[in-house]
């Protein structure tokens, strides 16, 4: 099902309310993650930085995603995890992220409580880790807001119940899934975008 609007898209976000956003935490999952939403300035417009999964990962291969992955015992905090998986698998730098706030905990379906953290990071060439990921992907704040470019639909999960899966079409590449529910929340609270229906992300 696709959004339509005749809104323009906006091309800056406003950062107050994820740095002032008390996170929703879920702490009832086998395993805990991480994850870093990049935020770059680009010609004067916001744009997000996106992994694309390598194919021959057996977790989510060939996906979009955010810089992040599981906690390890060198990780003091589970911002750690966030700025460490972000190092190596794009090269950021800790003190090169501008880290903003936290987003809501979600749950994925292997068993993963995943943490999302916001930061602006500098607009620089970010060299991949082959080993993880088959591309660094930037998308423009603006194709993400295109509603031309937004879809979702209802699925009855097994596990789950009701859910809603949000699709973002922009640049030949296609957001969705767990990186697509934290986007949601992300640019709900950034910009006017809103999900066609509430949806409880410590749910699912």
């Amino acid at each position: 099902m696709r959004e339509t609007c005749d809104c323009m898209p906006q091309t800056t976000m406003t950062l107050e309310p994820v740095a002032t956003h008390t996170p929703l935490e879920i702490d009832d999952q086998e395993y805990d993650a991480a994850v870093l939403a990049p935020i770059i300035e680009r010609d004067g417009e916001d744009h997000l930085l996106f992994t694309r999964r390598a194919d021959h990962l057996g977790e989510h291969p060939g996906q979009m995603s955010f810089p992040g992955g599981g906690t390890e015992a060198i990780d003091e905090t589970i911002l750690d995890t966030a700025l460490r998986e972000a190092y190596e698998e794009i090269g950021l730098e800790a003190h090169e992220a501008e880290v903003v706030g936290q987003l809501d905990d979600i749950r994925t379906i292997t068993e993963y409580a995943v943490t999302p953290f916001v930061a602006r990071v500098p607009d620089r060439e970010y060299e991949r880790d082959a080993a993880e990921v088959a591309e660094i992907v930037v998308l423009p704040l603006s194709g993400l807001l295109d509603p031309d470019n937004y879809e979702y639909e209802r699925r009855d999960h097994p596990y789950y119940g009701d859910i809603v899966i949000h699709y973002f079409h922009v640049d030949g590449y296609t957001v969705w899934g767990a990186t697509g529910r934290i986007l949601v929340q992300l640019l709900e609270l950034t910009t006017s975008f809103e999900a066609p229906e509430h949806v409880e992300r410590s749910e699912y």
